[in-house]
């Protein structure tokens, strides 16, 4: 975006005058013809010079607007302050205190942009707090004040906003970490430029990067063209865990799924899903290709006991494609020369680390984790030659290559035990049928999050939404995706 930015540097109109004119259209149609004062706060940078332009578009179209400018004429960058004398020689005033007042019709965020790099403080840091305050719709320009457009990190204190207007192309920061909370409803506007996307090494999650997988299956079909699915876990206490990630694994459309569980005498069948074949863990890892596994997933459930060591490095040392998850993850961090092994794998690898697994790999603590959610996937995805999806609000997907994607599917209600191992069960399930590794990750991290959208539209949450509820809704979308429904 910044790339583009500077390419259209003397664009004619002015890329602050497109900016500020797309915002004020947006306001427009929030305002919706409602009388009553329109408040926006003008920062110190460019932000505030879009935030002058609006004004002015605002104040022309007949509203009433109180600006107030938390800023030096003097001091602001040259296209701002073309914008703020603009603004007066139209005939506008400002005020450099808050307003008292509180009964706005809308208020504009025009404080701070994509470009801050520091903590909020002292009287910004108190008209943030205000802004906050205020009892009616608020429309961030750019980016909410006080969010980090790069990580969705809150430096300091940071505007919620109702509405969020991404100028030229979206933020990560927007997507991830605590970017969705701060957002509201985020709209993008171009301003007249044309993006070539296939230049951007981060993009969103949608169908169509995995379209090529969504075809319908033919008529003429048996079970053992769509893969077999090997899971392995369930230690004592923690069967249900393996189960999940099976019944996941079976309803998103793996031909045959097998259980491996180390608590092996506990259960000999799965009477809510008795289409799975519970097997001795040895037997499915070490059992030859053609008769029973085409992809292995080890995690749920495992346990970090030398059985469970042992059986994760068998699965490491298999042919077969695999996905890693819960306590495999947390073997290969108390066992580092698995890293290696995992690194040298010739099959495909997915690697699916919440943050606190994932600093455990990486040998740091959570927070730094989450301060560069992106860069902690990518050094991952690096370091072990894997696709890699983070988990949490904004998953991030990493490839070895470099190339990223933010995940906007999913919500609150996810925030719930089993939605991990359901999770892998769909990766598993989506490599046994033979997607390419990144089409898998990506596919199963988008239907994983749009199942619990449409279990919470349909009433089913957030608050007590379940894992064992997301496997269903999830096998809906696939098959409409797949024009199957």
């Amino acid at each position: 975006m910044l790339a583009v930015e500077q390419g259209h540097a003397t664009a004619q109109p002015a890329l602050m005058e497109r900016a500020g004119a797309a915002a004020a259209q947006l306001a427009l149609t929030l305002l919706k013809d409602k009388p009553g004062e329109i408040l926006i706060a003008a920062g110190p940078g460019n932000n505030g010079g879009d935030a002058f332009v609006v004004a002015r578009l605002l104040r022309q179209a007949g509203h009433i607007v109180v600006l107030a400018f938390a800023g030096e004429a003097e001091k602001l960058p040259v296209d701002a302050r073309a914008a703020f004398d603009a603004w007066c020689a139209a005939g506008g005033s400002f005020t450099r205190n808050f307003p008292q007042k509180k009964n706005f019709t809308l208020v504009i965020d025009g404080l701070f942009g994509s470009g801050l790099a520091r903590a909020v403080e002292d009287h910004y840091a108190e008209w943030v707090a205000r802004l906050n305050l205020l009892p009616c719709p608020m429309l961030s320009l750019d980016i909410p004040s006080g969010l980090d457009a790069d990580s969705g990190q809150i430096l300091g204190c940071a505007v919620r906003a109702t509405h969020t207007a991404s100028f030229i192309a979206l933020k990560p920061g927007l997507l991830t970490l605590d970017g969705p909370d701060q957002c509201g409803i985020i709209s993008v506007h171009t301003l007249g430029l044309e993006i070539d996307a296939t230049a951007a090494r981060g993009l969103t999650v949608t169908p169509a990067l995995f379209a090529t997988q969504l075809k319908p299956r033919a008529k003429n079909s048996h079970k053992g063209l769509y893969g077999s699915a090997g899971i392995i876990g369930g230690a004592r206490g923690m069967v249900g865990a393996a189960l999940l990630a099976g019944r996941a694994a079976l309803k998103l459309g793996a031909g045959r799924v097998y259980i491996g569980l180390l608590d092996e005498p506990a259960l000999q069948v799965d009477p809510l899903q008795p289409e799975l074949m519970l097997r001795p863990p040895r037997e499915i890892i070490g059992a030859p290709l053609a008769q029973l596994a085409t992809c292995l997933a080890i995690g749920p459930g495992l346990s970090q006991r030398d059985a469970a060591l042992n059986l994760l490095r068998g699965a490491i040392a298999s042919p077969l494609p695999l996905v890693l998850d819960a306590d495999a993850l947390n073997l290969i961090t108390t066992h580092p020369i698995l890293t290696r092994h995992i690194a040298q794998r010739k099959a495909p690898t997915l690697l699916t680390p919440h943050p606190a697994e994932a600093a455990r790999l990486l040998g740091c603590v959570t927070q730094q984790v989450q301060d560069d959610r992106i860069g902690a996937a990518l050094e991952l995805a690096k370091r072990f030659k894997s696709a890699v999806v983070l988990k949490g609000c904004g998953s991030v997907i990493a490839l070895a290559d470099g190339r990223w994607f933010i995940n906007t599917t999913g919500n609150a209600g996810m925030a719930a035990s089993g939605q991990g191992d359901v999770l892998t069960g769909i990766a598993c399930a989506l490599l046994a049928q033979g997607w390419h590794a990144e089409h898998a990750l990506l596919g199963a991290v988008h239907v994983h999050g749009a199942a619990a959208d449409e279990c919470v539209a349909q009433g089913h949450g957030p608050i007590g939404l379940t894992a064992s509820e997301t496997i269903d809704a999830a096998r809906q979308c696939l098959n409409r995706w797949r024009g199957v429904s």
